[in-house]
């Protein structure tokens, strides 16, 4: 019966997360996880998504309402929209953690060596005052053709002058798979911020931000078609999110 008791499910897991568990099952659930580093890592992920997603889309809870999506039928009223948009993502979240459970150890593995990594070529390279990359934002054209041609893929620098960031330039860095690209910006103040850029040669191609922090380095990945990208910086995490979010969407336009 205690075993029973004991038992942690993929509901208690997201019920954790979301702060829905009653004081004794959460130490339950807490006392599970310190026992079991990958489901550990698990539902640290489902927290770091969990921020991401207030941080992006909170705002919009205090929007006005399009008049086109106003319906003029009393019977629906607005009180009942959050708790069928809550439900969904109830549904939509416990079906796609219990769908992906079984491949998320070594994917998540392979995730945190790569942010890890970006990380520490962010550490190795900023502070160079000299040499802090191998070909100049002035030979950008040259810099893009010749990454793409070492990676096999076609690269892009974006650019986020609107952010206040100005391309230093790039350089190629060994992968634990391949040549790795790295392009460098700055702002006014000598802030500095490096995108990481890998091929990804599985079949995964999830793009959800996921957020690691490596000392005082924090780092933003997701993949997007066949490259894996990092932005790596000792900003803070919101802050950082936006330049990653501006990336993402200027390479996607």
């Amino acid at each position: 019966m205690n075993s029973q008791k004991a038992a942690v499910s993929e509901l208690d897991l997201h019920a954790y997360v979301d702060g829905r568990l009653s004081e004794k099952r959460r130490a339950e659930v807490e006392a599970y996880l310190t026992a079991s580093a990958q489901e550990s890592e698990r539902v640290r992920a489902y927290q770091e998504q969990n921020e991401i997603l207030h941080t992006l889309f909170d705002s919009v809870l205090d929007e006005p309402i399009p008049p086109k999506w106003r319906s003029s039928r009393r019977h629906w009223s607005f009180p009942l929209r959050p708790v069928a948009a809550a439900s969904v993502c109830i549904i939509v979240g416990g079906l796609l953690g219990w769908a992906l459970r079984g491949e998320y150890a070594g994917r998540s593995a392979k995730r945190v060596d790569f942010a890890r990594q970006a990380a520490m070529a962010h550490a190795v390279y900023t502070p160079e005052v000299r040499h802090p990359v191998e070909v100049s934002a002035q030979q950008e054209e040259h810099l893009i053709g010749w990454l793409s041609k070492r990676l096999g893929a076609p690269l892009k620098a974006p650019h986020l002058l609107d952010l206040g960031y100005e391309l230093v330039g790039g350089r190629l860095l060994p992968g634990d798979q391949g040549p790795v690209a790295q392009f460098m910006y700055q702002d006014k103040n000598g802030q500095r911020l490096t995108l990481y850029i890998k091929t990804d040669a599985g079949t995964e191609r999830e793009t959800a931000f996921r957020f690691s922090q490596e000392g005082t380095v924090g780092v933003f990945y997701w993949i997007d078609r066949q490259l894996s990208y990092a932005l790596s910086g000792e900003l803070r995490k919101t802050e950082l999110l936006q330049v990653a979010d501006a990336i993402y969407k200027k390479l996607n336009p």
